[in-house]
């Protein structure tokens, strides 16, 4: 198989800088129990999975759950304990699984959605790892405020009454401050008051808000960035009251190796790029070919965020240690990185020798800086033959999909076109730094930096 992977920018030494009094990972979430929101989602059931497994001491993982398509919360955890990721927990140690609670809730409502006898059950509460959150870029304003706004600070308020509470990680973005291109590992300036917009999601509809959204998030691209910006305003005002770190991960793909290589529950990024064009659907893409793709394996983030947590939760818990908010790039670009160009050359190669089933076209086409272009591309290579083969499907009695599929594909890009035009240099100090702190029994489960090493290609 022909490499493209390049060399690493600069190999990292395993240095140690632990703390021998401190215990280890392992130790310290014994007996502990864990909330999670976000559970359902493609971080939160890696990060459960990893807690179970290589902290299998823990007393209960309670994840905050909604029904959904029918589906009770009981039936829902069932659906995702039968999931490839948890086979290696099923194997060895099946009984572990009972541990995964489920709690009827939702972030999007006032006090969480929680009962009172579900909040008495969270009482001994001692670790939170807030990952809920709404992905989508076009997400109306209000939907995106009532989530990823108003729900951090109904999580903070439910936090400061759990008297067990040893560290609430907020997992954030590196792309929520995306009109600097240099992100430091801190607290930017505020686009606008968090009060004022949460007050003003609750009183307008989502009609209203949506007229006024370009003017009131100015030069923000969507309203997951704005919204994500907010809630880190939220936390930071927190800091003094409740043990917080704030996680930001870049864009996060399949799994590197743990529990097994490649896994992943969604066509997100670079990941969702590859199948398009290896199908033969997608052939052309508006962007910069340079455009580094700061893409991290989701279990290099899992990894550094059960760290990150067990550092926070071994400090001494006093104000002046709260008034220092750790916060931490969770991003390898600047030590491992692809272009969005290699990218596609990687996957030319690779469809070659590993074709995907179910192809509709060979694949083909490419990049272009140009919009014309791209456009007139998208209309012979993308719109036409949908059509076509959606009039082939409806004569031969079948459901068309193609042309629906194509819409999905343009709008999708659409979306990432502020983000596929521009490149961030993402500072990340702390999250390097972070690895040499992981005592040398936690290595073998929790050491992270290992990614300097893979081999992208056959990562892809």
């Amino acid at each position: 198989m022909y490499t493209f992977s390049n060399h690493p920018i600069g190999l990292l030494s395993m240095e140690q800088n632990y703390d021998p009094s401190k215990p280890s990972i392992a130790e310290f979430f014994t007996n502990r129990d864990i909330f999670v929101t976000g559970g359902t989602g493609f971080m939160g059931k890696v990060l459960i999975e990893k807690l179970l497994r290589s902290c299998s001491q823990l007393k209960n993982i309670f994840i905050l759950m909604r029904e959904k398509n029918q589906k009770t919360i009981m039936q829902r955890i069932r659906d995702i304990q039968e999931l490839p990721l948890f086979d290696k927990l099923r194997e060895e140690r099946g009984e572990l699984l009972d541990k995964m609670v489920p709690v009827q809730g939702d972030v999007s409502l006032l006090g969480l959605g929680l009962s009172q006898d579900d909040i008495e059950r969270l009482r001994n509460v001692s670790v939170i790892f807030h990952v809920a959150a709404s992905v989508r870029f076009d997400d109306s304003l209000k939907t995106a405020i009532l989530l990823n706004t108003r729900g951090t600070r109904e999580l903070l308020h439910f936090a400061e009454n759990l008297p067990s509470l040893r560290v609430l990680m907020h997992v954030s973005s590196t792309y929520s401050n995306p009109d600097r291109y240099v992100i430091e590992e801190q607290i930017y300036p505020a686009y606008a008051n968090w009060r004022d917009t949460i007050r003003i999601a609750e009183k307008f509809d989502e009609e209203t808000l949506d007229i006024l959204a370009p003017k009131y998030m100015g030069f923000l691209p969507n309203t997951y960035v704005f919204t994500k910006s907010l809630a880190e305003q939220i936390v930071n005002e927190h800091k003094d009251r409740l043990p917080m770190i704030v996680f930001r991960p870049s864009i996060v793909i399949s799994t590197m190796k743990d529990p097994i290589p490649g896994w992943m529950d969604n066509f997100n990024g670079p990941v969702g790029l590859l199948v398009g064009c290896g199908i033969g659907i997608c052939r052309t893409m508006y962007c910069d070919p340079n455009n580094i793709a700061d893409f991290t394996p989701v279990d290099v983030c899992i990894k550094a965020m059960i760290v990150a947590a067990w550092k926070r939760g071994t400090e001494p818990i006093d104000r002046t240690s709260n008034l220092k908010l750790s916060i931490y790039n969770c991003c390898i670009s600047n030590l491992r990185n692809s272009t969005m160009s290699q990218i596609v050359e990687m996957g030319r190669t690779l469809s070659d020798e590993i074709p995907l089933d179910k192809c509709i076209w060979a694949p083909g086409g490419g990049i272009t800086q140009s919009r014309m272009h791209n456009l007139i591309r998208v209309l012979f290579y993308h719109v036409l033959p949908a059509i076509l083969i959606d009039g082939m499907f409806r004569l031969m009695g079948q459901k068309p999909f193609l042309a629906k599929l194509q819409r999905k594909i343009y709008t999708a890009n659409v979306a990432l076109e502020y983000f596929i035009l521009n490149n961030w240099d993402f500072k990340n100090g702390n999250f390097i730094k972070l690895a040499s702190e992981i005592k040398p029994e936690d290595n073998n489960d929790f050491y992270y930096r290992d990614f300097i090493e893979f081999d992208v290609t056959l990562y892809f």
